[in-house]
């Protein structure tokens, strides 16, 4: 079994998870940070680092889900051979029978098909193998382990299937920054939101406006960007935290380091035409102890009017899919008519799913990037702006496209021409832990989906029937005295604590030195 790869003295392996499209985004992050070896993989950057770095990561990256540490790497072609790759590891190194732990598998392979059955195969090996050593063995605990792992299964080759086994240092996914004290349907993730305003390019030199904030989240994800805070600030807990070998002074010194913080000089406006999410906004803001930099108002997007100062628009508009909209098109046209005649000399970044609904917005986007968002293929377009025709524009040394921006564009193509895609079913799993083999942008088609409901409906309608038919031959076979214990329930109650970080050098609370707030 191939063990973890030594880098120099101190260094090694680790792996940055993203979400589909903002894996530059987060490589350029890892590289300012100072990273080593940074490589760009499908949903991830892999890098090398020391434990500073791995913490840093943890509590720096904007862009950034998990931080894991591969520990081994094996093939195997069997659940047999997942579970003997699993005991040559010296699991004393990490866990003892009073530590507690858990297991998440993410699977794109032939012969595993099931998740949650390569778990039990790791969980089975480790507690075997304590076992075996000392007669009894640590347990299991979902909600709060003492030790995460993370197992990668991809098929490399016809029946031959590689593992990659890895400590993961974060724990709770890293877009729960910790600020969200209330949401509204269908939030934006955080995650998204962040590399959404960095693909901009925006680093607080305008003003930022938001015109359908919803709870918030592109306000606050710009002002800590504007100030360089780390989103980590709010956050209670990381997996790292319980290792053996965590350093707590070292991670005190990160965590109470502020000297790459910066002013913020321009201001950042949010609007919605639901009072319940300029509430929602409001009270994410102040928890974030950002009100001096965020104003929230109410106002529909059809009273938008030119801004004062220069600015940068960024919105994510409904799609008609999670949030239902009377009139979807109706919206898009408003908002292109909104841009056109109300944000003369800006830029405007939408974010969207269909293609019809772009068309509505009736102006030509200088570039197109494909993300994420949810299970939803999107496209993140910009808008540049201006008085005039584009050849006058164009004449008078206005740049449409900038070389970066000619690069996202290509990186788009690039994502059209490798197109493997394989929708998953569990959208957790689809957008946070697998691996994303293509990107599809498509007109949404209404008969096609028509046509895959009847064939899912159908599909599940012989399930039953034949599920039903099985358990009556079962009674029939079985008497009519057949005993029937009622199944119990395996609810998982996860208790998330609510309190706020300390600051670790026994001051006042780190949070607050931003805040102007009053109780």
């Amino acid at each position: 079994m191939e063990q973890e790869t030594q880098f120099g003295e101190n260094q090694f392996e680790l792996i940055a998870k993203t979400f589909m499209g903002l894996e530059p985004v987060l490589a350029k992050e890892l590289t300012q940070l100072g990273a080593n070896n940074v490589q760009i993989g499908r949903r991830m950057v892999s890098f090398t680092g020391d434990k500073e770095l791995m913490y840093r990561a943890n509590f720096a990256l904007h862009t950034a889900i998990k931080i894991l540490k591969p520990i081994a790497r094996f093939k195997a072609q069997s659940a047999d051979d997942v579970y003997e790759g699993i005991k040559k590891t010296d699991w004393s190194a990490y866990l003892d029978n009073d530590r507690t732990f858990a297991v998440d598998s993410v699977v794109f392979s032939e012969e595993f098909r099931h998740s949650k059955f390569v778990s039990y195969k790791v969980k089975d090996a480790i507690v075997d193998q304590f076992r075996e050593r000392t007669g009894s063995r640590p347990n299991i605990s979902v909600a709060n382990p003492d030790l995460r792992l993370h197992i990668h299964i991809a098929d490399v080759a016809p029946g031959k299937s590689e593992c990659t086994l890895c400590l993961d240092s974060s724990g709770e996914s890293l877009h729960r920054r910790g600020y969200r004290q209330e949401s509204v349907e269908a939030p934006l993730n955080e995650v998204l939101a962040a590399g959404m305003i960095l693909m901009t390019g925006w680093k607080g030199d305008t003003d930022f406006i938001d015109p359908m904030c919803g709870s918030g989240t592109l306000l606050v994800e710009a002002a800590l960007i504007a100030r360089n805070m780390a989103p980590g600030l709010f956050r209670k807990e990381y997996a790292f935290e319980k290792w053996p070998d965590f350093d707590a002074e070292l991670f005190d010194r990160i965590y109470n380091d502020d000297s790459q913080e910066r002013e913020f000089t321009h201001h950042i406006y949010g609007y919605d035409i639901d009072m319940k999410a300029v509430n929602t906004a409001r009270l994410n803001a102040k928890a974030a102890g950002l009100t001096a930099d965020i104003t929230v108002e109410q106002q529909d997007f059809k009273d938008f009017t030119q801004p004062k100062e220069k600015s940068i628009l960024v919105t994510n508009p409904p799609y008609g899919e999670r949030i239902s909209t009377p009139d979807l098109l109706g919206t898009y046209r408003m908002i292109g008519e909104r841009l056109k005649h109300q944000f003369m000399g800006g830029d405007a970044w939408i974010l969207s799913y269909r293609e019809e609904c772009f068309e509505q917005i009736g102006l030509k986007p200088s570039i197109k990037i494909p993300v994420y968002n949810g299970s939803l293929e999107c496209e993140f377009r910009k808008y540049q702006m201006f008085d005039g025709k584009l050849k006058e524009f164009r004449h008078e040394g206005g740049v449409v496209k900038t070389e970066e921006e000619k690069r996202q564009m290509a990186e788009k193509h690039r994502f059209k021409k490798e197109r493997e895609f394989k929708r998953r079913l569990d959208e957790q799993e689809e957008n946070e832990g697998a691996d994303i083999r293509s990107f599809t942008f498509h007109r949404h088609d209404v008969k096609e989906s028509m046509r895959e409901a009847r064939g899912d409906r159908k599909e599940r309608f012989e399930r039953k029937k034949e599920r039903f038919d099985h358990k009556k031959e079962r009674f029939d076979r079985k008497g009519s005295d057949d005993r029937r214990g009622a199944k119990p329930n395996y609810k998982n109650t996860q208790n998330r604590g609510g309190h706020e970080r300390f600051d670790r050098s026994g001051g006042k609370n780190k949070r607050n030195r931003f805040s102007n707030d009053e109780d």
